[in-house]
């Protein structure tokens, strides 16, 4: 079980309900024993309790019980086929299934519920500061460019709440921002930064979009959730004008290809990050290191990556 809790979805039983109650508050105690005890018992009571079942298997996987945890995150995910806890996410650093794209309904579901305090939980909580080292690589890709940064449309992938089109405010004329969460982009349009709001998929809306239709295109901090950029940057080149702007953020690791951390997301290593820009035909590509946001007090790695299409 995690310090945060996760979604919670009842089991339609009021006494495996309350187990799992308890079970919280016995791991918040620290004693793991109990809470292993008491979720045993919800499931008795409630074997398709998919938030037990994953509870059950974030508290075995502390205990060292590898492959109970396997074992309880695969009945989690069968409870609840969209998987919204994200037991795939676990079973994958569990290196029980190959590395794949998290369960969209998980994804939603977190940023759904962090969406009313999810400014203030980033900014003030971890340091963040992804739209201004965005902001600043751009600036500095146009001036290479010997161009003025100044953006008729620009497309903000994973555009959460609008922090980054904020960032961009004085160089954007028009902003389309898409997000898989619906209390993302409420919090966006009230915003009133933005032209067009989708509730989607990042690649849907590229692929929905008339060819060199925008001039800039950015992605802060939303691609260290999907593990495979390669089809995103190829429609992004493809929606970019002549001479376009792509620019996103991500989180690095000292190798090649691409880890899931133990924060559950996605880090790249610069070297695929590369070679599937020069694969979607971009030019002019920088990689910078940098970090987006502080945990436990450190610096998360990171890169800064801007991109021109030729």
């Amino acid at each position: 079980m995690s310090d945060a809790a996760p979604l919670f979805v009842s089991s339609g039983d009021l006494v495996a309900d309350r187990r799992y109650a308890y079970a919280r508050d016995f791991l918040a105690r620290g004693d793991l024993a109990a809470a292993a005890d008491v979720l045993e018992q919800a499931l008795e009571r409630a074997p398709d309790f998919a938030a037990a079942w994953f509870a059950l298997g974030e508290l075995r996987e502390q205990r060292g019980d590898a492959a109970g945890a396997i074992a309880a995150f695969r009945r989690a995910r069968e409870a609840d086929p969209d998987d919204r806890l994200g037991a795939a996410l676990h079973l994958m650093r569990l290196d029980a299934e190959a590395l794949d794209a998290m369960p969209p309904a998980y994804v939603r579901a977190v940023f759904d519920q962090y969406a009313p305090r999810f400014d203030q939980a980033l900014v003030e909580g971890l340091a963040y500061r992804g739209p201004q080292l965005l902001h600043a690589a751009v600036l500095a890709a146009r001036a290479r460019q010997g161009r003025a940064a100044r953006f008729a449309h620009a497309l903000d992938l994973g555009c959460g709440t609008g922090l980054a089109a904020r960032a961009f405010a004085g160089e954007v004329d028009r902003w389309t921002g898409v997000d898989l969460s619906p209390g993302m982009v409420a919090q966006a349009r009230a915003s009133g930064l933005y032209a067009g709001l989708h509730v989607g998929d990042m690649l849907a809306l590229l692929r929905d979009r008339a060819e060199a239709s925008a001039d800039l295109v950015i992605a802060a901090d939303a691609v260290v959730y999907l593990p495979d950029h390669a089809a995103l940057w190829r429609e992004a080149a493809r929606v970019l004008a002549h001479d376009g702007v792509l620019a996103f953020t991500v989180e690095s690791h000292g190798g090649d290809g691409v880890v899931l951390g133990a924060k559950l997301r996605y880090a790249h290593g610069a070297a695929i990050v590369r070679r599937w820009l020069d694969e979607a035909g971009f030019a002019a590509v920088e990689l910078s290191p940098a970090s987006t946001r502080n945990e436990a007090g450190i610096a998360v790695p990171g890169l800064v990556v801007t991109a021109v299409r030729p």
